[in-house]
């Protein structure tokens, strides 16, 4: 007797303790995509990889169209080649075509990595924003929307995108 009396006055604290732990939480939850896209730092970023990405693909051009040149240039003049000559036009032009093709793909890993560079500093910023907006507002759960693992929220989940706006002077 005295065991269930004791097991019944835990159960009691645990379910006061659970329900009034239950109340307190507040959730929230934003598209950190749309936010990344309303803040103007982005569209500086966007120009600086734009004109990055102009100049390797200006170089790629450069280096096709001498490609191309040395193509046309082999073609019409291989009847008066040798064979040693032959040979070592055909080694020149598979090197040039290994060489574009190593740039191709080192500009995009080039690419790949100054966009991180550039994009790395705007999602610290808005992370910090919704960071500094949750704890403000009391938030125990911000959930990103734009992660696309959230199946459901309710209309109790308050969207936080207008207060980090406001937090980030976005209009």
């Amino acid at each position: 007797m005295k065991n269930y009396l004791r097991l019944s006055i835990i159960v009691v604290f645990l379910l006061i303790g659970t329900t009034s732990f239950a109340q307190n939480l507040k959730f929230g939850h934003i598209n950190s995509q749309e936010l990344l896209s309303m803040m103007p730092q982005r569209d500086s970023a966007q120009l600086v990889l734009e004109n990055y990405a102009q100049q390797l693909e200006d170089q790629l051009e450069t280096m096709q169209v001498e490609y191309n040149n040395k193509v046309q240039q082999y073609l019409a003049n291989q009847e008066n080649y040798t064979d040693l000559i032959k040979q070592t036009k055909e080694q020149e032009l598979t090197d040039m075509q290994e060489r574009i093709t190593g740039f191709q793909n080192t500009a995009q890993q080039t690419i790949q990595q100054k966009e991180a560079q550039l994009i790395q500093p705007i999602i610290d910023k808005a992370e910090k924003a919704i960071k500094e907006v949750a704890e403000e507002q009391g938030f125990t759960y911000i959930f990103d929307l734009a992660r696309g693992s959230i199946l459901y929220f309710s209309d109790a989940s308050q969207d936080i995108l207008p207060l980090v706006k406001a937090k980030l002077n976005i209009e």
